[in-house]
């Protein structure tokens, strides 16, 4: 069995407590070229590993706690965790990336690639700070999912905290591809999994005059914003979609005008295409006007990066709920083409989605409408004919 590396100044809490504090860590070396770092604070110390060149912290000391072997260790706990995090990276120079340099790498990507970069900024905003500066590699399942219990026990709604979560699984994801030291991508795959609750339904269902009063608070506001949500609201189109579109995409027709709407970018090397939406002649002619001075292939629309923050004010003014955002524009656009009698397929093509989505979302208006359908077709049998008035059919010759 091979020896413990054994170090009397800091394998025990006395002996550590006996050290100066100061900034430059105490060290002792555990393996060829690998040294466990300790750092004597005011308050408790904390441990590194030092490694190729790189200083990396992964854990408190048990100085002043009873160790839990994952955020506080002992010396022999961080022994091991400091040779493992080491070793992973034997053929790799470069020091492990931490969550929050893992969610900054996150956000670079999403802006390379047109995205959503207040995925990542939203993200970062309910980060800890221990889970910031935590090392990728050694991310657990259990601080993943009290991370996430932490965002519903501080007034998070369960659909928020899962959505927050799977922005961080994003991360988490992308800095393993990119770093083969981290193999532990079930910490996130099995700690972020969807909470129970938290596809319970949150669709807001807008009547028309609420739309319209949206709308015009909207342009209350600011023009260029009004035409935004007014856009949204007629279309019924993600906000993604819309950011994306330009002034070669208004097919101004004088009489039938059509918007190509970008299809969004949901689903794994999805190829885009451009699906054309019918639109009225007022928002034809506004997007007209938009798009004046504007090169063919610009946006149409400066970016918003928090739109659902812009819109709070006129939802405020309107007396309504919190849960009003500009994604209730596309729930009510969909409910409203559904109980206009237009076919499933037809309203899953117009808003990028699938029938299976439609049913799965929507099943109660659908069963209004099929309802509504299905009752034109009964037959009333108050004042029907009396059986003696029946003339029997003659028989087919067979």
């Amino acid at each position: 069995m091979a020896r413990r590396t054994r170090s009397a100044s800091l394998e025990n809490r006395t002996q550590r407590l006996k050290l100066t504090a100061r900034k430059k860590p105490y060290t002792a070396l555990i393996a060829p070229g690998i040294f466990l770092a300790y750092r004597r604070n005011a308050g408790p110390g904390t441990w590194s590993v030092k490694c190729s060149g790189w200083l990396k912290r992964f854990a408190l000391a048990d100085d002043h706690e009873d160790a839990n072997s994952e955020s506080v260790m002992t010396y022999w706990q961080a022994l091991e965790q400091a040779k493992k995090l080491a070793r992973a990276g034997e053929s790799n120079s470069e020091q492990p990336i931490s969550v929050s340099e893992a969610v900054d790498a996150y956000e670079t990507d999403l802006e390379t690639r047109g995205g959503r970069k207040y995925n990542a900024t939203q993200l970062r905003l309910h980060l800890t700070d221990a889970l910031k500066t935590k090392t990728v590699a050694l991310l657990t399942e259990r601080e993943l999912r009290e991370w996430r219990a932490g965002l519903v026990k501080g007034g998070l709604k369960p659909s928020s905290a899962d959505r927050i979560g799977r922005a961080l699984k994003a991360a988490l994801a992308l800095a393993a591809r990119n770093d083969k030291r981290i193999t532990n991508t079930g910490a996130w795959q099995n700690g972020l999994r969807k909470l129970p609750d938290s596809e319970v339904a949150r669709n807001v269902i807008l009547p028309d005059h609420t739309v319209k009063a949206l709308v015009h608070g909207s342009y209350d506001e600011d023009t260029d914003f009004g035409l935004l949500i007014e856009v949204l609201a007629e279309t019924g189109a993600r906000e993604s979609q819309i950011f994306r579109l330009t002034p070669s995409d208004l097919q101004d027709d004088l009489t039938a005008p059509r918007l190509m709407v970008p299809t969004s970018k949901k689903g794994k090397n999805r190829k885009i295409e451009h699906r054309p939406l019918s639109i009225s002649l007022r928002l034809a002619k506004a997007l007209r006007q938009q798009a004046k001075g504007r090169a063919e292939h610009a946006p149409l629309f400066d970016k918003t990066w928090n739109l659902a923050a812009t819109f709070r004010p006129v939802v405020e003014r309107l007396e309504l709920g919190p849960e009003v955002t500009p994604y209730a524009l596309r729930h009510s656009s969909i409910v409203r083409q559904l109980l206009m009698g237009v076919p499933i397929r037809v309203v899953a093509a117009h808003h990028d989605t699938s029938v299976t989505m439609i049913e799965k979302n929507y099943s109660r208006y659908i069963g209004d409408l099929s309802d509504a359908l299905t009752r034109k077709t009964l037959l009333n049998f108050e004042n029907g004919p009396r059986l003696a008035d029946v003339a029997p059919l003659e028989r087919l010759a067979s």
